[in-house]
């Protein structure tokens, strides 16, 4: 239980490979809220969890080397974290930028391809911001963290 399998270094290496790797695969995979995970989202995290966790741990099943790899994960997180709020660069680097979707009631399908979202999500967005016509938006914005934000038109 408390003896080390693999080297602490290599447990270092690989929780941080894996970290790293999954960061980048998730970032390229586009904007959504755990709110606004699908089934299939979901299913693919858990498949994930589960495919990874050798890599990271290799033939320790020590309780050291899980908490070590814990360790290492929630320290990748905290220095992601913590360059993001340093820089604006690298903010946009690791979480992106708001984008618009729809102005005047005009959708930008460009944009939502490039997001990897449907109409009918836009819509689904839309409708739990209380717009349940996409020409009363002035804007819909996919902002960096999933959430779409809508400005509705005045009523003129």
């Amino acid at each position: 239980m408390w003896t080390l399998a693999e080297p602490w270094w290599e447990l270092l290496l690989r929780g941080s490979l894996v970290y790293l790797v999954l960061f980048l695969l998730f970032r390229l995979s586009g904007k959504r809220q755990a709110g606004q995970m699908t089934p299939f989202d979901l299913l693919l995290l858990l498949i994930i969890s589960n495919a990874v966790q050798n890599a990271m741990i290799g033939e320790d099943t020590s309780l050291v080397g899980g908490l070590l790899v814990a360790v290492v994960l929630i320290a990748w997180n905290q220095l992601l974290g913590w360059l993001s709020s340093r820089s604006q660069r690298i903010e946009d680097l690791l979480e992106g930028r708001p984008v618009v979707l729809v102005h005047n009631g005009h959708v930008f399908e460009d944009e939502l391809k490039r997001n990897r979202m449907s109409i009918e999500e836009l819509r689904g967005a839309l409708r739990s911001e209380g717009c349940f016509d996409l020409n009363d938006v002035a804007f819909a914005i996919l902002e960096t963290s999933g959430h779409v934000s809508v400005k509705m038109r005045s009523a003129a």
